[in-house]
């Protein structure tokens, strides 16, 4: 079982060590996430992951990174935690992700996102494309 609240200047060590393992995620400062709306996820005391979004127009979001510590993986932690943003943020819902990241982009088909368009050579580390996916709540 697992909790969600918003992230605190506390939780930025455990935040950056999840994204530094999580090589399909974004790698931004985590200390800029709390410019935006990042929630994090607890199991058994301890952050198992985090996700972050930023308002980019009125009734529209945009998820920047969605991180789950390794060995949590597969539980239902990432699910919960890109619904809470959906959930708080009525309206549509963009993301980007890379075009090889087969297991995020079945979550967020899941969850009712579609392909919307490819951002050609995107991302860098390797280079490669992403995928513009595009949610939309009523």
């Amino acid at each position: 079982m697992h909790s969600i609240r918003p992230a605190s200047e506390g939780d930025l060590d455990e935040i950056w060590r999840i994204q530094a393992a999580s090589g399909q995620a974004a790698q931004w400062k985590p200390a800029d996430y709390l410019l935006h709306e990042c929630v994090v996820a607890i199991v058994n005391g301890r952050l198992a992951g985090f996700a972050v979004a930023r308002c980019t127009a009125p009734g529209e979001i945009e998820i920047l990174n969605v991180a789950v510590d390794l060995p949590l993986r597969r539980q239902g932690i990432g699910r919960s935690l890109i619904q809470e943003l959906i959930g708080k943020n009525p309206g549509t819902v963009f993301l980007e992700v890379r075009q090889s990241n087969v297991a995020a982009r079945k979550l967020y088909y899941s969850l009712g996102f579609e392909a919307a368009g490819v951002r050609p050579d995107y991302y860098s580390g390797p280079v490669e494309s992403a995928i513009v996916m595009k949610f939309h709540s009523c």
